[in-house]
């Protein structure tokens, strides 16, 4: 590319471009004046036609485990991507895995089906990578203890997957970045802290020599004759002055590196070719209002914090004046959100608490974290896809990355939500080839979730996710969803509950006439005056306007209760099981609930998920209640058979035929997930009978696998099909996102037709 610049390191530029560096020419040879603002580096964008209506939706998700070698390796290893780099040509993924101490590569020269391919042991923990040309340039660090901090960077040709050096960094590496033009790497040593120590009355406080600094490659000629310098970030800080901890580096075209300090709340700016720092700032506080604050099972956006400084992580410029930083916080808060600074130092945005409003409203608010760090922005990237510059953050506690068109740093536009696996903390853009990429960490094989790299593509659609969200006034809570049911009356209102994972049990109220269905009201339940905890699976409504509920049981704890509740969530009555029946509980109890009624004959139908003490293997009970002699009887229902985990039922809903839905599902995710169905049975089929009585069996008909409509979104498939409500020829179906906790946390909810075409 052929560039006239003629500005500072800092100043302000035109960029005069007459022909591309890949391809054949965009502009045809006509010079194009493009503000330097919006003139991102080539290793974070291009210039091609300017496309309108295009959004990011996920092509596939790749487990790290896949790339596990099971000669040495068991399936169960936890493994980790965590920070994600790219080959120059785009097709190469490359990540550390700080589990396994290894550098990871994924094929993706078909981004929609991801392959694994292999990886490089390290002699230690990787921290970071970035690419220069054919080399992967790895942070590590070998440290033996937070005393005496080491590591060493270690370049590894990509073709070959072979070390040829290693260079001493003299101290714990954590960031490492690489010049758009290939001449530096830039390498925050961190030294971390001992976060147990106690400094000044601080637990985990500064200082704790030895301090860290930036270390600076020249990578001039092979790889064995790079040398370093060291940039001494003392006496910049107001806290911790005399231990800087470098936490994160991005460097722009010309050659300005950012570095956070993020336990010191400090930026500074590094020229890299002379290792002058040219400015340091405080990145100062934020004061919030109307966010969560209290970890007390409640999302209850009305709390406030005041003077809370930013402690940023990841930063990552926006063309040549202006930068982005993810706010995380460490020592002192973290404002949740992140910022746009000027090239002095000036705070031209901040999203105050609009980046932990979005987590909410999409059900993805991490409540375990209220007093902590709440939607916890980790990661920030950008990107110039076509002309539209992104700016991609990262939730690293909330499982999402929030899109913004950043043509104006000084106004970013929300543009979409992309869900991700659990923790994601590498963000990569890589617009040549119109994908995003993200990496998450957290892996458990034993609770059925693993690290994933997620890969999205900008189309020409509407984005995909999300199927549900809040309304944007007001903004409603929500999550864990576990019951769906629709309106007898309004054919696009849909009623929905949670589960015992949030306290207040309450109804919401779903407006499913536009994409995404939208959350407008909330009814929050109470008995006496006073609010109610259920523990709710399901719900249908009354031709009186009234509503059935079912409450799951825990043995020994609460009772399994159908709950009949007024319009307004008033509590009208809660009736248990007979002694009989309950002396038979087991874990899994009431999963759902549908109702009939015919003049004064009314029937609630109440799903048991599992099998009870005494029921026959495979058969679970279907419950039928009768308010006018408050009497129960039973059948039962058979469920398949599985090799792994169980299967049981989470749904049960009435259709216009007189016939019932159910759905029935294992309790496996992702891959290992085979049983998402919906069956079809007829209830006058059978006579219901009373505990002690033989019961019949329902017959049952296959009516549509929701395999295929969960996969359709390239991601973790879930575990918690829960929710199903019947309009017409069609079922919603919703899933339970568990809040979050030990969970992907994205809600699949859609409309599908009910028999499988």
């Amino acid at each position: 590319m052929k560039n006239l610049v003629s500005k500072s390191p800092l100043g302000v530029a035109t960029l005069l471009v007459t022909s591309m560096s890949f391809g054949s020419p965009v502009f045809a040879g006509e010079p194009v004046s493009v503000n330097a603002d919006t003139q991102l580096s080539s290793k974070h964008g291009h210039f091609g036609k300017h496309f309108k209506g295009r959004s990011f939706n996920r092509i596939a998700t790749f487990p790290i485990y896949r790339n596990l070698d099971l000669a040495i390796d068991d399936l169960s290893d936890e493994t980790v991507a965590e920070i994600i780099a790219a080959s120059d040509d785009g097709d190469l993924l490359i990540y550390t895995d700080s589990e396994m101490e290894r550098l990871g590569f994924i094929d993706i020269s078909d981004p929609a089906n991801p392959q694994p391919a292999g990886f490089v042991q390290l002699p230690g923990e990787p921290t970071s990578v970035s690419v220069k040309g054919p080399y992967a340039l790895v942070g590590i660090n070998t440290s033996s203890n937070l005393l005496t901090p080491s590591g060493q960077l270690d370049v590894i040709d990509i073709a070959t997957r072979t070390t040829v050096a290693s260079i001493d960094m003299g101290g714990q590496p954590d960031s490492v970045a690489t010049s758009p033009d290939g001449r530096y790497a830039a390498v925050a040593i961190e030294n971390e802290r001992d976060e147990d120590i106690v400094v000044d009355g601080i637990e985990g406080g500064l200082p704790q020599l030895p301090a860290g600094f930036l270390k600076i490659v020249d990578m001039v000629g092979a790889p064995a004759s790079w040398t370093t310098r060291q940039v001494d970030m003392t006496g910049l800080a107001d806290y911790g002055s005399a231990d800087p901890e470098p936490e994160y580096v991005d460097i722009n075209r010309f050659n300005v590196a950012t570095v956070s300090l993020q336990e010191n709340n400090h930026l500074a700016l590094v020229h890299l070719p002379t290792g002058k720092i040219l400015r340091d700032f405080p990145a100062g506080e934020v004061s919030l209002n109307d966010i969560d604050t209290i970890e007390d099972d409640i999302v209850d956006p009305s709390g406030s914090l005041a003077d809370v400084p930013r402690e940023p992580d990841a930063v990552s410029w926006i063309g040549l004046r202006h930068f982005a930083s993810a706010n995380e916080g460490d020592l002192f808060g973290g404002s949740r959100g992140f910022s746009i600074f000027n090239k002095r130092g000036k705070v031209r945005y901040d999203s105050g608490n609009s980046f932990e409003n979005l987590a909410i409203a999409h059900g993805h608010y991490p409540e375990f974290r209220a007093e902590n760090k709440g939607a916890e922005p980790e990661g920030v990237e950008t990107g110039l896809y076509g002309l539209t510059p992104y700016l991609f953050v990262g939730g690293e506690r909330s499982n999402f990355v929030a899109v913004y068109d950043v043509k104006r740093p000084t106004k970013p536009v929300f543009k979409q939500l992309l869900p991700t696996g659990i923790g994601p903390e590498g963000l990569l853009s890589l617009p040549k080839r119109d994908l995003f990429v993200a990496a998450a960490e957290v892996d458990d094989a034993g609770e059925g979730f693993r690290s994933t790299v997620s890969i999205y593509q900008l189309q020409h659609r509407t984005p995909a996710y999300p199927g549900i969200k809040s309304a944007d006034a007001p903004l409603i809570p929500w999550g864990a969803l576990s019951g769906l049911a629709p309106d007898l009356w309004q054919a696009n209102t849909l009623y929905a509950v949670h589960d015992s994972f949030y306290k207040q049990s309450r109804i919401y109220t779903v407006d499913t006439s536009n994409h995404p269905a939208l959350i407008t009201d909330t009814t929050v339940l109470s008995k006496a005056g006073e609010t109610v905890d259920y523990d709710l699976e399901g719900i249908a409504q009354a031709q009186d306007g009234s509503f059935w509920l079912v409450s799951e049981g825990k043995p020994g704890d609460s009772l399994n209760l159908l709950v009949h509740v007024a319009t307004d969530g008033t509590v009208l009555a809660e009736h248990a099981l007979p002694a009989a029946v309950q002396a038979k509980v087991k874990k899994h109890g009431f999963e759902g609930v549908a109702v009939t009624e015919s003049g004064s004959d009314t029937k609630v139908y109440v799903a048991f998920q599992r099998e009870w003490d005494g029921d026959p293997d495979g058969h679970v009970r279907i419950g039928v209640f009768s308010p006018l002699d408050a009497s129960w009887s039973f059948f039962y229902y058979p469920i398949e058979n599985t090799t792994e985990g169980w299967v049981g039922l989470s749904e049960i809903s009435l259709l216009d035929s007189g016939e019932m839905a159910v759905i029935e599902r294992d309790n496996q995710q992702g891959p290992k997930a085979t049983i998402k169905r919906i069956y079809t049975f007829d209830p006058a089929s059978v006579s219901p009978r009373a505990e002690g009585e033989t019961f019949d069996t329902v017959s049952k008909t296959l009516a549509n696998d929701l395999l295929d409509e969960l996969n359709a979104s390239r991601g973790w498939t879930p575990d918690k099909v829960e929710g199903l409500a019947a309009v017409g020829d069609n079922v919603y179906v919703v899933t339970d996102n568990d809040g979050l906790d030990d969970a992907v946390g994205e809600t699949y909810f859609f409309k599908t037709p009910l028999w499988d075409q």
